[in-house]
């Protein structure tokens, strides 16, 4: 594999952190957390791909921390392995139940250890693998609607957190039904296809994300990103597209292929419903389309903002 997978090991025993780390630091990244408290900071920082979870901890126990980790967005897929002195069979069906995935005793035996965290890893990546099939377009390799949709739904919640800015951009091919009644569908795949190759040469930071709506249709969420700055990726993408010099004889605002976008910007507060940033950004969307095309338009929201209709008439 290209990259290490992060282990979390949390334990209050330094003694048996050391023991843990010694078995697995040659094949993974280790950092660790000594308190249910500072194991649910850690995991949100580093995102690990699994946690070696100790269930006895003074303050919050670990079947406390595997149920918050659980019911966290971010973290609900990340395997939990309890690691535990106990022995009894209640225990550990007490584990499973709240989403543990298997049990290491203590004293730990390091081939053990190995074995189950390497079976463990190996078979997330599997999932992981099925997933990301799953959440991708298979003409551009651009994110899908899925995707998209779920990325909203977490960032939304990541960015409430510390009321930061999120942006969605929404784009359409000018006239795209217009191109394919003049040069066909397979035309109208490659045009789409070099659309979503110019949208990712656009939108280069590792955090944001870059999709395929549906149809001739993209959008971008930027997390982090003020008007401002999802303006300007909204040129660059603009500028992206044009440089491609796609020929579109029927289009009424240019020789070439063009793009319409529109921009949503919020801040994200507890309680908003990620839905309203699609919804503005198709708002701009539409009135960037009804009032000419090959333009931007975008604006800021409040929660409050209410949803808007799509006008079919400005679809094609």
């Amino acid at each position: 594999m290209n990259e290490r997978a992060v282990i979390l090991v949390v334990d209050d025993e330094i003694s048996n952190i050391e023991i843990m780390n010694a078995a697995l630091e040659d094949d993974y990244e280790i950092c660790f957390a000594t308190s249910g408290e500072q194991a649910l900071e850690v995991a949100r920082s580093v995102l690990p791909d699994l946690i070696l979870l100790d269930v006895l901890m003074p303050g919050i126990d670990g079947y406390e921390v595997c149920r918050m980790l659980k019911g966290d967005m971010l973290l609900a897929d990340v395997p939990i392995i309890f690691t535990t002195g106990l022995s009894d069979q209640e225990a550990e069906a007490k584990g499973l139940l709240l989403g543990a995935i298997d049990y290491v005793t203590k004293p730990i035996q390091p081939v053990v250890l190995r074995a189950r965290v390497r079976n463990h890893i190996e078979l997330k990546r599997l999932r992981d693998q099925l997933a990301q099939m799953a959440v991708t377009d298979a003409l551009t390799g651009l994110s899908n609607r899925r995707r998209l949709e779920q990325t909203l739904a977490v960032e939304t919640a990541r960015l409430a957190r510390t009321s930061d800015w999120l942006s969605v951009i929404m784009l359409d091919i000018d006239f795209f039904k217009l191109f394919n009644d003049t040069y066909g569908h397979p035309a109208g795949d490659r045009c789409i296809a070099m659309v979503a190759s110019a949208l990712n040469r656009a939108v280069r930071r590792a955090s944001d994300l870059t999709a395929r709506y549906g149809g001739e249709e993209f959008a971008c969420v930027l997390p982090g990103s003020d008007l401002d700055t999802a303006m300007a990726v909204a040129r660059e993408i603009h500028a992206q597209v044009h440089s491609l010099g796609i020929p579109h004889t029927s289009s009424t605002v240019s020789s070439y292929v063009t793009v319409s976008i529109g921009i949503a910007t919020a801040r994200c507060l507890p309680g908003m419903a990620a839905e309203l940033w699609i919804a503005n950004a198709d708002r701009q969307l539409y009135l960037s389309k009804s009032s000419g095309r090959n333009q931007i338009l975008g604006d800021t929201f409040a929660s409050a903002s209410p949803v808007p209709l799509r006008d079919a008439a400005a679809g094609a």
